[in-house]
């Protein structure tokens, strides 16, 4: 560590409140913008100078700010690691020997953490955590290019590395310094699109007027705009945090005087504890964003509507989805979303076999491995494990109970669409509130506290849920939506019947034909025959595809369904 360099520190330490560590945490976040800015001006012809600068400065970071020597030792070791299996080992198993060894590796850390108790300090863990995303994405990359590219999907195709990168490219994607200490991760693919400027191609036929603006020679955009505005919305939600943290805290939630309070007291409390908690890293992600757009990584294309660059390839968190999620998917969706992408790419993807559709087993280990990564308080498995059944109930109310609340064919909201909305609203938001309460409070003894001082709340009704599903009720309600729906189709096949009828017995002079048959009856029975047995067979179709068992009716049957659908006999 530099001498004196704690000096300043320790003097804002003692005027805001905050620990010199986490004071010097924020100024690397600030110091990364100019610093971003100095890396965009490197020549575009020299990516090796901006490998090497990169490389300087997180060196710097880590031993000039921090006194970090050892965590230089603990990134080497996992990232030579993870380059050694990707290169050496061959067959389907490699991804996951890379997985287990870096998580392996991980947990050293964390348990030395946990047994430190020292949460003001900042160590290597989180850049560990950052660093297993990036590497573990990188040995499923690497096995990914190593495979027919007609055997993978398309988010594989777009990540595949179809040879391993080289030594400086690879230590400067390892130490990338703006999501050094917290991310935001990012795929190998990107960085190199980056540092090659690939990134920025424009595409044929553009009109130049429309491109992105430039400065001189570079092909990086502008970006020092959309930075700023991450920036200073950054250091906003963090401002909001140290007030609000001061008035909603687990001192509150874990005093007697917390049980004062009336139930919807205590849940509304329990409710800004976990608001309070992410405005923390709300105000980290998008400072570190920031100086990633800076240095023009976030660049994500021309938006087609404005013709504007947009910014939002790293994006980590978006606040507002949260905070008015109505269900559980918009809700994780919105919050740490390169985790969620990792986790959904290298976990949720890859335990499915191949043919079939994730279910609940892929979402349990995805919430455990979330759990694992972020390291092994009681808490964390508490919170991701009820999030796992959390969700799955969310799932069967969104498939068998919302399509109620909509039009037969689920494409309008019905007049009680609204009530549904505001009781979704209502119910996500204090169920996450309550499931995310031993995520900030850790230990074991103080969750099942605070938990049981309100009852267990969320526990019981998603135990309730699933006991719900597992009833005859799931069935019933299938039956009552396959009826509304075919209810549904048949009033449109009678309102089309009529409409043809009364089109067939308008006045000749204004047809101006001369039907030869009458009172009504179409003038190719033949065409109507067929429509009718069209109809019968879509619907069979589309009953198979639900999961019924049904054939296509053939002889008196089928003559029977034929009548019907035309509402007279043959």
């Amino acid at each position: 560590m530099l001498p004196y360099i704690d000096i300043p520190f320790e003097y804002a330490a003692s005027i805001t409140g905050a620990s010199v560590d986490e004071l010097k945490l924020i100024f690397s976040f600030l110091l990364s913008y100019p610093l971003a800015g100095l890396l965009k001006r490197i020549p575009d012809a020299r990516p090796h100078q901006k490998n090497l600068f990169i490389i300087f400065i997180s060196l710097f970071y880590l031993v000039g700010l921090f006194d970090l020597w050892a965590g230089i030792r603990t990134i080497f070791i996992s990232s030579a690691g993870a380059y050694i299996i990707a290169k050496y080992v061959e067959g389907p198993f490699m991804p996951w020997i890379g997985f287990v060894f870096l998580m392996g590796h991980m947990s050293i850390s964390h348990v030395y953490r946990q047994f430190a108790n020292a949460p003001d300090k900042v160590d290597i863990t989180g850049a560990q955590m950052v660093l297993v995303m990036k590497l573990t994405g990188f040995c499923w990359n690497v096995y990914d290019g190593r495979l027919k590219q007609d055997d993978l999907a398309d988010f594989q195709k777009e990540r595949a590395l179809l040879q391993l990168p080289s030594l400086l490219d690879f230590a400067g994607y390892v130490l990338f310094f703006p999501s050094l200490f917290a991310g935001p991760s990012f795929e190998f693919v990107d960085y190199s699109r980056w540092i090659s400027t690939t990134m920025f191609e424009v595409p044929p036929g553009t009109d130049p007027k429309t491109a992105p603006q430039t400065r001189k020679q570079r092909k990086i955009p502008r970006s020092g705009t959309p930075a700023a505005f991450k920036a200073f919305t950054g250091l906003l939600w963090i401002f909001l945090f140290l007030k609000f943290s001061g008035w909603y805290n687990t001192s509150l939630v874990l005093s007697p005087f917390y049980m004062t309070y009336s139930l919807p007291r205590r849940i509304w409390i329990l409710e800004m504890l976990g608001f309070s908690t992410r405005m923390k890293y709300y105000g980290v992600w998008y400072l570190t964003e920031g100086a990633c757009i800076l240095s023009g990584l976030g660049y994500k294309g021309i938006d087609p509507e404005t013709g504007r660059p947009k910014w939002n390839r790293l994006e980590n968190v978006n606040p507002w989805g949260i905070e008015t999620a109505q269900n559980t998917r918009a809700y994780l969706e919105n919050w740490n979303k390169n985790t969620n992408n990792w986790l959904r790419n290298y976990m949720y993807l890859r335990v499915t076999p191949k043919g079939k559709k994730p279910g609940f087993r892929a979402s349990l280990a995805t919430f455990v491995t979330s759990a694992f990564w972020h390291g092994f308080y009681p808490g964390y498995y508490l919170s991701f494990l009820l999030a796992a059944f959390l969700q799955t109930v969310a799932k069967n109310f969104r498939r068998y109970v919302r399509p109620f609340f909509l039009t037969p064919d689920g494409q309008r909201p019905t007049r009680f669409k609204i009530y549904y909305d505001i009781l979704s609203y209502l119910t996500t938001q204090t169920a996450f509130c309550f499931t995310t309460a031993p995520f900030v409070l850790l230990t074991l003894p103080d969750s099942l506290l605070v938990w049981s001082r309100v009852y267990f709340y969320a526990v019981i009704g998603t135990a309730a849920s699933m006991a719900f599903f597992a009833s005859p009720a799931k069935p019933w309600l299938i039956r009552k939506l396959n009826a509304r729906q075919r209810d549904a189709k048949m009033r449109q096949q009678q309102q089309r019947r009529q409409q043809m009828q009364q089109e067939q017995v308008l006045p000749l002079e204004q047809k101006g034909e001369h039907p030869i048959m009458g009172g009504g009856l179409p003038s190719d029975p033949g065409k109507e025959l067929d429509d009718a047995v069209r109809e019968i067979r879509e619907e069979v179709e589309a009953r198979r595809k639900r999961g019924a068992s049904v054939t296509m009716p053939r002889g008196q049957d089928l003559k029977g369904a034929v009548e019907e659908k035309l509402g007279r006999k043959l």
